[in-house]
């Protein structure tokens, strides 16, 4: 009995199943206009950042304790003096390697495998595909089986760890709760930062696999009250998820840009309270 013939290898649009059509799309409205912004979004944070991360100076406010996102928690000798709430048990560190390097490589983690970025930046960075009805220029396709891709697999793991680090973002904003003489206060920066943090925690806790922990393997919500309330919470919240995955980047920038004004002298805090 012989073998049954092999079936065509896939090969994207240019399969031999699919219909000849030279032409990259039929579209005739600006379908590229969404990918190209979404590309000088992220290169414009991603640019930021990285810049910020590594230039060690004016990440702290010494009279008012701000101190930016970007460098939180500050574990080494070569922090700037009370940044370090949680100690110093790393020392010097080269210029080469961020202060903030125990978190950061963790919350790129977090973002970059998350659902929403999954779709920004396929669409936009791999053309996979760009727009709804525009042919992607790849010949195969193998998912997230694979290296590097088969990493997105580990978010929920990501995920875990950025509730820690919403914490520690959380108990820097309270300590922004400090006036010039010592006492409590109030200013600009303090708004500034709390705006940040609840919006981290929205984007955190709107995640898909923060909604899978809170009722995704529950068969009955019924004898489960709490979780499924908790659960619809938090789906209501992840109609939100992609505002959110952008808004936190303009306020972890604003966050940033404002401490680097006060640290450096460049500006005063506007001082509310003390």
């Amino acid at each position: 009995m012989s073998a049954p013939p092999k079936k065509p290898e896939s090969a994207g649009v240019g399969a031999p199943t699919r219909a000849r059509i030279a032409e990259r799309t039929l579209r005739t409205d600006r379908w590229w206009l969404a990918p190209l912004l979404t590309v000088l979004g992220l290169s414009v944070f991603v640019v930021y950042a990285s810049v910020r991360s590594w230039v060690r100076t004016a990440y702290f406010v010494e009279d008012y304790h701000y101190l930016t996102p970007f460098y939180s928690p500050c574990l080494s000798d070569s922090c700037v003096p009370g940044s370090s709430d949680f100690g110093t048990p790393i020392g010097e560190l080269p210029m080469i390697i961020p202060l903030g390097f125990l978190v950061l490589p963790f919350l790129l983690g977090f973002r970059l495998t998350c659902y929403y970025y999954r779709k920004a930046y396929y669409r936009s960075v791999w053309f996979s595909p760009p727009a709804c009805a525009v042919a992607e220029p790849h010949g195969t396709y193998t998912g997230e089986t694979r290296l590097p891709l088969i990493v997105q697999n580990a978010h929920r793991y990501f995920f875990y760890v950025a509730l820690v680090v919403s914490l520690i973002n959380t108990y820097d904003a309270i300590r922004a709760f400090h006036g010039a003489d010592g006492g409590f206060g109030i200013g600009l920066g303090t708004l500034i930062m709390v705006c940040n943090v609840i919006l981290l925690w929205a984007y955190t806790v709107s995640c898909h696999s923060c909604r899978h922990v809170m009722g995704g393997r529950l068969t009955h919500f019924s004898k489960h009250p709490i979780r499924y309330r908790l659960w619809t919470w938090v789906s209501t919240l992840n109609t939100r998820h992609m505002q959110l995955a952008w808004t936190t980047l303009a306020t972890l920038i604003i966050t940033d840009f404002y401490v680097m004004l006060v640290a450096s002298g460049t500006i005063s805090d506007l001082r509310l309270i003390n």
